[in-house]
């Protein structure tokens, strides 16, 4: 997290339907078992701005990395830096390792949910849009509203400058003039 607090994610990613193994998990877990194979896939560690998370192998594109599991809650908590808005308007406060995704305007990855089923609505999964080589930070674009734009510090060759949806840039432009 590159900057400050993360704004609720935007998700537009559709698919099918999850992997069987994925879609027996309960929809809100704040715990994983030893057996998870998210486990093997990822690790928190420590960045230059703080926590993040970074691949323990290599990471082939397209690959559901793993459901993020934590609190859904009706309103944001008092202290809500970490939150997602989820489809049906509840929030989810994610749990480690998944609280940890820092921004990047080039990300790596992305959050989705699956839309053909209804009682999917309040699970969310990352899934990576490009390969991922082993001690790689998994990164995903907040695409925050410009009304919560923030300078962006991510580094990468095409930062917008602002964290902020690539659609609402020019709004955060203009404000900043």
């Amino acid at each position: 997290m590159p900057d400050s607090q993360p704004a609720p994610a935007r998700h537009d990613k559709r698919s099918s339907r999850p992997p069987a193994a994925l879609r027996d998990r309960g929809s809100v877990t704040t715990r994983r078992r030893r057996s998870d194979p998210l486990l093997n896939r990822v690790l928190v560690a420590s960045t230059s701005i703080g926590r993040g998370v970074f691949a323990r192998r290599r990471l082939s594109a397209g690959l559901v990395v793993g459901e993020i599991c934590g609190r859904v809650l009706d309103s944001h908590p008092e202290d809500a830096q970490y939150c997602m808005e989820l489809g049906s308007g509840r929030i989810l406060e994610p749990a480690a390792p998944f609280r940890f995704l820092n921004h990047s305007c080039d990300p790596n990855c992305e959050l989705f949910y699956w839309e053909d089923d209804p009682g999917q609505e309040d699970r969310l999964w990352l899934q990576t849009i490009c390969p991922i080589d082993a001690g790689q930070e998994l990164l995903i674009d907040y695409c925050w509203p410009a009304d919560a734009a923030i300078p962006c510090r991510c580094g990468a060759v095409n930062c917008r400058g602002w964290v902020v949806d690539p659609e609402e840039l020019h709004l955060v432009s203009k404000a900043a003039q």
